[in-house]
């Protein structure tokens, strides 16, 4: 049995998983693919497989992606060798909700403001200081990532207002509406913020009569994927001053280019990518990895967080 890592784990992970695993051929090679024609099971981010890749494989029946996303993998030529993909959904939910709240707590207590007043040496006590307690959340993709951050946004006196396809019932969410129905609750909004994967029906599911629809305060957060919504719409959006802020951990295109206007808008965080980074990441996608091993290796090829190529989650 030959696991191939596209990326390279720290070495006390490289040692807890050869222990573990005596019997089974690692190879632990960042972005080196020359083993990918022999290997039974691939373990990569996601980001770094092509079709050619996957022809190349001759032997690999199961690709484990250490993330959530698999929008950037070549689904049809995966799908067309029947080979199994899983992800590790549910691992990002601590960081991505710590992130989410940290940037809300940041703006509603004036933290950039505070912060550039002691740069420039200024005691300046005028902020526009505000609070979370008592105002209203939409979210978008209420699964394991967003019922969390419902629930540390709840423990703070936020009612919650959850969003997806079916508007079945979510956890931590004191209402739901389907996709749909979105342009009903926005009006209600004072933070709107999305987690949701890169899928055809998610595709530019925001358009720009949504954020006419949003309050001239409101906080827009985008934490999911870039796609979600057309750049320039957000972008008329925050030059039009119809919402107050954006929170940007995504975008259609990334890098975001040095020249985009968002660098220098004063009402625009530009975060590159990093809502789910933690040093405990490479551990809990191990956690994921390790038990799914151990069953493939008993004859179980059935690993946990399964991914459908053809649907595209």
């Amino acid at each position: 049995m030959e696991v191939l890592f596209t990326f390279v784990p720290r070495e006390n992970q490289q040692e807890r998983l050869l222990a573990e695993f005596p019997e089974v051929n690692f190879r632990f090679l960042y972005k080196n693919k020359s083993f990918l024609p022999t290997a039974d099971i691939v373990v990569t981010y996601g980001e770094d497989l092509t079709e050619e890749d996957i022809d190349s494989a001759e032997n690999l029946k199961w690709i484990m992606v250490a993330s959530a996303g698999i929008e950037k993998m070549p689904h049809a030529a995966i799908a067309e060798k029947e080979i199994i993909v899983s992800n590790v959904k549910g691992i990002h939910k601590t960081p991505m909700a710590e992130s989410a709240l940290a940037h809300l707590l940041s703006l509603k207590r004036s933290l950039p403001f505070i912060y550039e007043s002691q740069r420039n040496g200024n005691w300046n006590r005028t902020t526009k200081s505000s609070e979370l307690a008592g105002s209203t959340a939409v979210l978008f993709g209420p699964g394991a990532i967003g019922s969390e951050i419902g629930r540390l946004l709840q423990a703070f006196g936020v009612r919650t207002i959850g969003c997806n396809r079916s508007g079945n019932d979510a956890e931590y969410m004191d209402e739901m509406v389907s996709f749909e129905n979105t342009l009903a609750v926005l009006p209600e909004a004072d933070i709107v913020l999305s987690v949701l994967p890169s899928t055809e029906e998610t595709y530019h599911l925001l358009k720009k009569e949504h954020f006419e629809t949003m309050k001239e305060d409101a906080i827009f957060m985008n934490l999911g994927r870039g796609d979600l919504v057309e750049d320039a719409v957000i972008l008329e959006a925050m030059e039009n001053g119809e919402i107050g802020h954006a929170v940007l951990d995504v975008f259609e295109e990334e890098p975001l280019p040095a020249d985009h206007p968002y660098w220098k808008m004063d009402n625009v965080i530009v975060s590159p990518h990093v809502s789910s980074h933690s040093g405990k990441y490479v551990e809990r996608a191990l956690d994921v990895f390790i038990p799914n091993l151990h069953a493939w290796l008993e004859g179980d090829k059935s690993p946990s967080n399964p991914v459908d190529m053809r649907r595209g989650y």
